[in-house]
């Protein structure tokens, strides 16, 4: 069996090679988080616009079709009034502005 014998030099090279290796690697991480932060985001805009866009023509649709066909005055109420309801609702909690979206700092924490 043969040993290894490295110098000094040598140990300090190879050690300088690994801390590289990880300083490389941890950045490439960092790279890829914040490039999937951002296409999470992005997805998600479009992801609410195709919703908002849905519900909408679905609320003018079931509209349309109770003021054409239905002459019950109390049932036209109805079918204008809760979208109404339900879009005051959800207007008054985005422009109060209660949730938080804010990145984390490394550990989890907030500043």
């Amino acid at each position: 069996m043969t040993t290894i014998s490295l110098t000094p030099v040598e140990v300090m090279a190879g050690l300088g090679v690994l801390l590289a290796l990880l300083i490389v690697w941890r950045a490439g991480a960092r790279r890829a988080r914040a490039a999937a932060d951002a296409a999470r985001s992005g997805a998600r805009l479009m992801s609410l616009a195709g919703r908002v866009l849905f519900n909408a023509a679905l609320i003018v649709a079931v509209q349309w079709v109770v003021i054409t066909y239905q002459s019950d005055r109390w049932l036209t109420l109805a079918v204008l009034g809760l979208p109404a309801l339900f879009a005051s609702y959800a207007l008054t909690r985005a422009l109060t502005g209660t949730a938080v979206d804010t990145p984390r700092r490394r550990g989890g924490g907030r500043r």
